[in-house]
């Protein structure tokens, strides 16, 4: 009878602990997908922007942040579908992951999400003779473009209102800053996510430090700037 009692006892107990765990893995994932504005099953669009003067052709770096989306996704039970910068149309009920800055007509989407729904930002164009070249201003701060040392990248989340699912940007000053936002993001979003007011809509500037050194691996959440960005 000991010996029954034990067994039950033991089956109950490597039962609980197995639903403890499954509940507590639903958990991170549901949190996960939530930051993302993703759901299991859905279909994710992919918006990549241009390389410098080459249409039509993505630049390396931003193919790089496309399949870290491709993972996110993977490991959130979406399917991703890509397109161009210069896709016209609402994402309706896909989350859309639009990756890219606008500087030069790289990304030409972003450029179009910035002057419908991010009225306190702005992208400073290309300009060698000038301190504040390449520097994204939002409100009162700006953050400046420092090449192969520190770089910006601005990262918004927002549900257009003829849409269903949100818009995901990640507008950095290089494709470099695009990949290290996205990277940083993958592994730190529970990070971030505790320290923004509202997960549902956002905007946050993730900088990137020793690009020369580390590349995109030296990347940390620089300042939640949500108020200024969306003009509140």
């Amino acid at each position: 009878m000991n010996i029954v009692i034990g067994l039950v006892t033991s089956l109950l107990g490597g039962g609980f602990v197995w639903l403890w765990e499954r509940a507590k893995r639903a958990r991170a994932v549901n949190k996960r997908a939530a930051f993302f504005g993703v759901r299991p099953g859905q279909t994710c669009l992919v918006v990549l922007g241009n390389k410098h003067n080459s249409p039509g052709v993505a630049q390396y770096r931003d193919i790089r942040a496309a399949m870290e989306i491709s993972l996110i996704a993977a490991e959130l039970g979406c399917h991703v579908s890509l397109e161009s910068g210069d896709f016209r149309g609402g994402n309706g009920d896909r989350t859309e992951f639009c990756v890219g800055g606008p500087i030069g007509g790289a990304n030409i989407r972003t450029g179009g999400h910035l002057a419908a729904h991010l009225p306190g930002v702005v992208f400073h164009p290309y300009d060698g003779t000038r301190p504040d070249s390449v520097a994204i201003e939002v409100g009162e701060d700006k953050f400046l473009f420092d090449q192969g040392n520190q770089e910006h990248a601005l990262v918004a989340k927002f549900t257009p209102e003829e849409s269903a699912c949100p818009v995901f940007l990640v507008a950095g000053q290089t494709p470099m800053a695009n990949l290290a936002a996205i990277h940083f993001l993958r592994r730190e979003y529970a990070q971030v996510a505790r320290q923004l007011s509202s997960a549902e809509r956002f905007c946050v500037v993730i900088k990137v430090s020793d690009v020369r050194t580390y590349e995109f691996h030296r990347a940390r959440l620089e300042r939640e700037v949500t108020a200024a960005a969306f003009g509140e």
